[in-house]
């Protein structure tokens, strides 16, 4: 990722929805999934963690945040409105 923090960015305004916490990069927590991602220190990278409910929930979050990461179009709707 070229960008880091326009990307950090980009995904912190679409899951402005959740409860954020940018400790260790970005926390975005949801009632049934949260996620946190960061820069890499030693490659031009963010590294992704997603932890869901359910499944199909993972895979169709995890889908949206790497869309926002590689900024597409397809990843910018809004995200919940109660947080976890």
């Amino acid at each position: 990722v070229e960008d880091q923090a326009g990307a950090l960015e980009r995904i912190a305004t679409v899951m402005s929805g959740g409860r954020q916490d940018r400790l260790d990069g970005l926390t975005v927590e949801f009632d049934d999934w949260w996620f946190n991602v960061r820069a890499s220190n030693t490659e031009p990278l963010l590294r992704l963690n997603v932890e869901a409910r359910n499944e199909d929930l993972l895979r169709e979050r995890t889908a949206e945040l790497l869309a926002l990461i590689r900024g597409s179009e397809g990843g910018r709707k809004q995200f919940g409105t109660h947080p976890a």
